[in-house]
Parts: C-alpha cells; structure tokens; sequence
C-alpha cells in the first residue's frame, strides 16, 4: 500500500476522516471532480445529498480502477457541497460509507469540506474530487 493514514496525537481526531496521509509512490492520480452521474450521464439522487455522495464515490472507485488504482489509494480528497450545513454533512458521511460498505473500502482520506452556492449544473448537490499515490 502506497497510502498510510494516521491520526497525530496533537492534532483534534475527529471520526470522519484522518488529519494526515503519508503518500510514498512513483504515480501521482489527479482525479477531476466526480458528481453524481450514472454512466449514462443522468444525475442520481436528486435532492439526497446521501445518495449523490455515494454516487461520487462510487464513480471515483471506478476512476481509479481504470488506472490501476483502488480506494486504498487515495492521499486526500475535497469535498463541494451546496449549502453545506451540518445536517448535509452527515447526510454525506451516509452516502460515504454506504459507497464504501458496496466497494468493501474505508473512505477516512485527510479532506477538506467546502460549503458552495452551486456546482456545475442544476441538481448537483455534492462533488468530489481526489488525489491518489501508486507504487
């Protein structure tokens, strides 16, 4: 594994994800911000911010396996959501772990979360866009 993640002792731990991630590889993955699009294109939960953050990440796992890559990998991931407030957030962190519970994947990456007037089109409430290290 490419990836550690580690929670510092002097630094607030909190539940959601790890404050660090040591990243040693020879392949950087810059992944583009993943929305809640089928492969068909059509959007996925429309108003659940739950169901468009387990789609985001069901799509990054799939980004990442067309390189190679698995969740394991990822070094840190941003987070965009509309109107971020804390009911959203945990309503992310569902659709979150229910993507990781179907990828059989732990998503406790470093990130950061970024409250947005809007996204790219109408009926985006999440996206999510991250950075992975192969060996």
């Amino acid at each position: 594994m490419s990836v550690e993640l580690v929670h510092p002792g002097r630094v607030n731990r909190v539940d959601v994800h790890h404050q660090v991630a040591v990243a040693q590889g020879s392949r950087t993955v810059h992944l583009a911000g993943q929305v809640s699009w089928d492969t068909e294109g059509h959007l996925v939960g429309r108003d659940d911010v739950a169901a468009q953050a387990e789609q985001c990440y069901l799509n990054i796992a799939a980004a990442l396996d067309a390189v190679g890559a698995t969740p394991d990998d990822l070094a840190k991931v941003t987070v965009y959501v509309v109107d971020l407030d804390e009911a959203k957030a945990e309503r992310f962190v569902v659709g979150r772990d229910r993507a990781g519970a179907t990828l059989g994947a732990r998503f406790q990456q470093p990130s950061t979360w970024i409250g947005v007037t809007s996204l790219a089109a109408p009926g985006f409430l999440v996206e999510v866009d991250a950075l992975a290290v192969l060996p």
